[in-house]
């Protein structure tokens, strides 16, 4: 069972926001760049339009992760469960895990394309197959991997799962359990204060992990994900072993994608 996390909700407030304004800059500034014709940033899929727009979200984590265990007073190892014996069973677990769920997602996702087909609409790549496909460089389609398999996979699974999934988790409302009480529905006051903050811990954070990927042949595959990924993190209490689960699954991603992309007659 996951123990509580000790955050606090001004600091989960504000990290959001830092994250929100670091995503913002990092816009302006590629579009402020591309409209002067800097060489490296004429294109979407130029190498340092690639590298400020990455690194105003994922990369910003980072020091936004120090930062906010910092406020807490605590380190990666006592906050996620890096250490002890139960680290190598966490990442066999993380293996087997993908073994499993691998399948399952692509499964899922290739559903998805054929309804839309049916329904003759046009699915869309995600961002990141459009930039490795129109990548410039070799050089630009190695930092998508690093970035696909180390950066994404450290800052999301802190995001979702480390913070935001336990936070909402072990939220509690006291007013709202008074309020349905006094209307005369003890049950459902119960209800409300036992399973409402954990439904939405489980369904609404795995929700917004699909929804910020903004593509709808993939919104239901990384829903499940991400609520497989949430079962592992209560399984482990160990961060890593959400953190390899998704960095083995975009390196499998990003290999298939970069066959692809090179034996399209395949």
């Amino acid at each position: 069972m996951l123990p509580e996390k000790p955050w606090r909700a001004e600091a989960v407030i504000q990290f959001c926001m830092a994250q929100m304004v670091c995503l913002c800059l990092g816009v302006i500034a590629v579009s402020l760049l591309q409209k002067q014709g800097i060489r490296g940033f004429q294109r979407e899929e130029s190498l340092g339009c690639i590298m400020i727009g990455t690194l105003a979200m994922q990369g910003a984590a980072w020091p936004l992760i120090w930062i906010f265990l910092w406020r807490h007073g605590m380190g990666w190892r006592a906050a996620f469960g890096f250490y002890g014996p139960a680290l190598g069973r966490a990442l066999l677990m993380a293996a087997g895990f993908i073994a499993v769920v691998l399948p399952l997602v692509l499964w899922l996702q290739y559903i998805s394309i054929h309804l839309m087909d049916t329904l003759n609409l046009t699915p869309e790549n995600q961002a990141p197959v459009k930039l490795l496909a129109h990548a410039e460089s070799k050089w630009t389609t190695v930092y998508l991997g690093v970035f696909a398999i180390v950066l994404v996979p450290v800052a999301e699974e802190f995001i979702f799962r480390g913070m935001l999934f336990p936070f909402v988790r072990q939220f509690r409302c006291p007013s709202l359990t008074q309020f349905i009480r006094r209307r005369g529905f003890p049950k459902l006051a119960w209800c409300a204060r036992r399973c409402l903050w954990r439904f939405l811990a489980w369904f609404g954070v795995s929700f917004l992990f699909a929804l910020i990927h903004t593509n709808i042949p993939t919104f239901v595959p990384l829903f499940v994900f991400a609520l497989a990924l949430t079962w592992l993190y209560e399984k482990t209490d160990n961060l890593l072993a959400p953190i390899t689960a998704h960095a083995l699954f975009n390196a499998v991603n990003f290999v298939v994608l970069l066959w692809q992309i090179h034996h399209p007659e395949a």
